[in-house]
């Protein structure tokens, strides 16, 4: 690891004029540490501690939104009994992060902020096109954990079981951009993602995500995923659903797949279509063909498809259950 300075901002100003255009942010580390043991990204002229900026690790309850701070750790969201029963899903991604000892120190904003687990990437010594190579070795290589839609030729998928539930809440990431603040959709946080192959997100130099805001207009949520491994692994296919529910009828329903894409997958037409609508398992399959439309598995992870429709059936089943 090169050499950096070292600094504690007491404010969000001061954080964001320390980090400058070639500073980065730390809180729990998890995945910057990493990333700058194994060289993988450009070192920092310094790294920025902003454990101590006030109102970040709150959680604000109200009657039609929520605010999570950035600095709110996983296990934090996990635990918390409001949080569990006002966005079941939520308390239900948050379980499925990693270990309990990382779910203990892993923050909101650095889970939704982490680059990508491509082994492409991750490996010193391959220059991918994600590290400014020219060719994604995954598409003609080993590719069973890539994507199944992507905009760009790099196949690494967002892999924060967060940001799969926040997209399904309709959750907005608030940004601290040239010291004002910008409001960004899980889409509009991953968007670059899906246009530049260099990019993990949608994140300048400097940004700093402050919090996520959660509107209380959908009573019923819940998050699954499949892995490998039971426990600590990441998910090769996940699904988020929120919805109200009255009578098993969907209003305002909200349907979104994770590891699959480079942002959260969601489809418009799929949500329209489920709204107002009583769930069966006809329903339930048709939705599930319309958001799996136009997919297109590769070599090793064509799996994925019949995970992420049986994912997609089950999740709106358990809606209405």
């Amino acid at each position: 690891m090169n050499a950096f300075q070292y600094a504690t901002a007491q404010s969000n100003a001061s954080a964001r004029e320390l980090a400058g255009a070639k500073g980065m942010y730390v809180a729990g580390g998890n995945d910057l540490l990493g990333l700058l043991k194994d060289y993988l990204v450009p070192a920092p002229d310094i790294l920025v501690n902003i454990k101590a900026l006030p109102g970040m690790s709150q959680i604000q309850r109200g009657d039609k939104t929520w605010a999570i701070g950035a600095l709110v750790t996983v296990a934090e969201i996990e635990d918390d009994p409001d949080i569990r029963e006002t966005f079941p899903g939520l308390h239900e991604a948050a379980a499925e992060i990693a270990s309990q000892q990382i779910r203990n120190v892993a923050t909101v904003g650095g889970n939704l902020a982490q680059h990508s687990r491509c082994w492409y990437f991750r490996h010193r010594d391959t220059v991918c096109l994600k590290k400014g190579g020219d060719l994604c070795y995954a598409l003609n290589s080993d590719n069973r954990y890539h994507s199944l839609f992507t905009g760009n030729t790099c196949i690494s998928p967002v892999v924060s079981s967060l940001a799969t539930m926040f997209a399904a809440l309709d959750a907005t990431a608030i940004v601290l951009r040239d010291s004002q603040e910008t409001r960004m959709s899980m889409d509009d946080l991953y968007h670059a993602a899906w246009e530049n192959p260099l990019a993990h997100n949608s994140l300048k130099p400097g940004d700093l995500i402050t919090r996520v805001e959660i509107p209380v207009a959908r009573h019923r949520s819940t998050y699954m995923q499949v892995s490998d491994k039971h426990t600590f692994d990441w998910a090769l296919v996940s699904c988020a659903a929120a919805a109200d529910v009255d009578g098993g009828k969907l209003s305002s329903p909200r349907v979104a797949l994770g590891s699959i894409s480079p942002v959260p997958h969601q489809v418009e037409a799929a949500n329209a279509f489920l709204d107002g609508r009583t769930l069966d398992d006809a329903t339930a399959s048709a939705a599930a063909d319309m958001i799996l439309a136009g997919a297109k598995p590769l070599e090793h992870n064509g799996y994925k498809m019949p995970l992420a429709h049986a994912l997609i059936r089950r999740a709106l089943s358990k809606l209405v259950a």
